[in-house]
């Protein structure tokens, strides 16, 4: 066990004026985006095997995504610099690695979007492509962090003041949580606003957390992303007039996992994103027994925002209440800090 080092702290004026201009860049510019993605035929493709109710949201635009995540870089590069987080310090390495890496992973939902209107359906990249994509920026991220003093391989154990330091195995347990974390959200993006809506507020919580322990490049990130994720809400609240795509939802659950990484609170990001995390636990459940049982299903549908509509929620019902356990799982981790 090691102890994890006071990181440099970012204040809350700095963090409430990132989350503020992330969520005005994204209002004001969705109008322009959806216009500009309708002119070019980027309209949503619904999966085959939805719930009927979805089939009234095909030709929606989508890769809005673009917008959220560049107003996150916008953001947090902005507060970076008035905050002096981008001086001669390792707080501007940390930072300027962290958006990197989130724009990596964007870029690739970027791709998987663009390929799948192309070849008009909603499929683009093979998983096999999206992880040999992933999994080596994700890798990088692991390797990066323990490498350096002011962060290391530990890992901190919520409510406890434990840590268990990985050593070299702290890139392999990285490259599972950052890329874990980005498909969990990217499972999560299926009703309009419950992805937007539940990293808002997982973001919001991340930022508390990693100004407490002082992480100020985590904070920056993970503020523009809460701003950023709820100024799309704006545009895409039930009904939706545009969807984030796979280069919003990948690149919000890399910032997640970015932000819980640099913060080195990995595990309560986990708990914070638990939303998320349920979608993604849904998934693997419903194949897990589908196999076992030779074709039976665990839930009517999966991911298991599905499974609730299937069972007689309304589409708001169920936004509304996935984002009221995401704001319990919320509060849970802030007060389970170390």
């Amino acid at each position: 066990m090691t102890a994890l080092p006071v990181l440099p702290a970012a204040g809350p004026a700095a963090l409430a004026a990132a989350w503020i201009f992330a969520a005005l860049v994204v209002i004001a510019g969705g109008r322009p985006l959806i216009a500009w993605l309708a002119r070019s035929g980027a309209g949503k493709r619904v999966r085959e095997d939805a719930p009927a109710r979805h089939a009234g949201k095909a030709g929606t635009p989508t890769m809005g995504g673009l917008l959220i995540i560049a107003a996150l870089l916008l953001a947090a590069g902005l507060t970076g610099a008035a905050t002096g987080l981008l001086g001669p310090t390792r707080s501007a390495t940390d930072l300027g690695v962290g958006l990197a890496i989130v724009a990596v992973f964007a870029a690739v939902g970027a791709i998987d979007d663009a390929l799948g209107l192309a070849r008009g359906r909603n499929l683009g990249l093979r998983a096999r492509e999206k992880f040999a994509l992933q999994i080596p920026a994700a890798f990088l991220l692991g390797v990066y962090v323990l490498r350096q003093p002011h962060l290391g391989g530990a890992v901190a154990i919520p409510g406890t003041a434990a840590r268990w330091d990985l050593g070299w195995g702290y890139p392999v347990f990285c490259l599972v949580l950052v890329v874990g974390m980005v498909n969990a959200v990217n499972l999560t993006d299926g009703l309009d606003g419950l992805a937007a809506g539940t990293v808002a507020i997982s973001a919001g919580a991340l930022a508390a957390v990693a100004a407490w322990a002082g992480a100020g490049p985590a904070a920056v990130i993970a503020a523009a992303t809460g701003g950023a994720a709820l100024g799309f809400l704006w545009h895409n609240a039930y009904p939706a007039g545009i969807f984030m795509g796979d280069v919003g939802s990948i690149g919000l659950g890399a910032a997640l996992a970015v932000a819980g990484v640099l913060s080195k609170r990995e595990i309560l990001m986990l708990l914070v994103a638990g939303v998320a995390v349920a979608e993604a636990l849904s998934v693997m459940l419903q194949v897990g027994w589908f196999k076992m049982t030779g074709g039976r299903r665990l839930f009517r549908m999966s991911p298991i925002h599905h499974h609730f509509e299937l069972s007689g929620w309304t589409e708001p019902q169920t936004v509304v209440r996935f984002w009221l356990c995401g704001a319990l799982l919320a509060a849970a981790g802030i007060g389970l800090r170390p």
